[in-house]
């Protein structure tokens, strides 16, 4: 699918629920945002609790070591644990991460393929939000897991 990448207003993404939103980037009636163009993964799946993100790494996310970066990695679970928290949120809510804890389990390189990065919802309070997520390779072998934290804000009005 041809995806197109950008930012949609605050009231556009605060209008509705989080769940609908998540789909909108899925079927592409919204962007996508643009950090997920530069990092060459995409949102997928969205279902309430639940997102499966998919990704390429390739050279270019190279550390010195040869490796893909540790910090792809962590860019990839962090928004796929963060958007199975977006998924519970009603309309006028927002959130951010308050705190992420991450385990790297085996080196991700271009041969681990197109790689399957799932967040799962752990817990929905009134104000906190936890999260588990877990990277696999094409095999379906696990490369890094991690939880995450979030906290729950009224969403702020765009400024005039």
């Amino acid at each position: 699918m041809d995806r197109t990448f950008g930012v949609v207003s605050r009231e556009v993404l605060t209008a509705g629920d989080g769940l609908s939103f998540l789909r909108g980037i899925v079927d592409g009636s919204h962007p996508a945002p643009p950090f997920a163009g530069a990092m060459d993964f995409e949102l997928v799946e969205a279902d309430e609790g639940r997102v499966v993100f998919i990704g390429r790494p390739s050279p270019r996310f190279f550390n010195p070591l040869g490796t893909i970066h540790g910090g792809w990695t962590a860019t990839i679970l962090d928004s796929a644990m963060a958007c199975a928290a977006h998924s519970t949120l009603r309309p006028g809510e927002g959130y951010t991460t308050l705190e992420m804890k991450l385990n790297y389990v085996r080196p991700v390189m271009p041969e681990s393929g197109t790689v399957r990065c799932e967040g799962r919802l752990i817990h929905r309070g009134g104000s906190v939000i936890t999260s588990e997520g877990s990277l696999l390779d094409a095999r379906g072998k696990l490369l890094a897991h991690g939880t995450e934290t979030c906290i729950v804000l009224p969403a702020r009005k765009a400024k005039s």
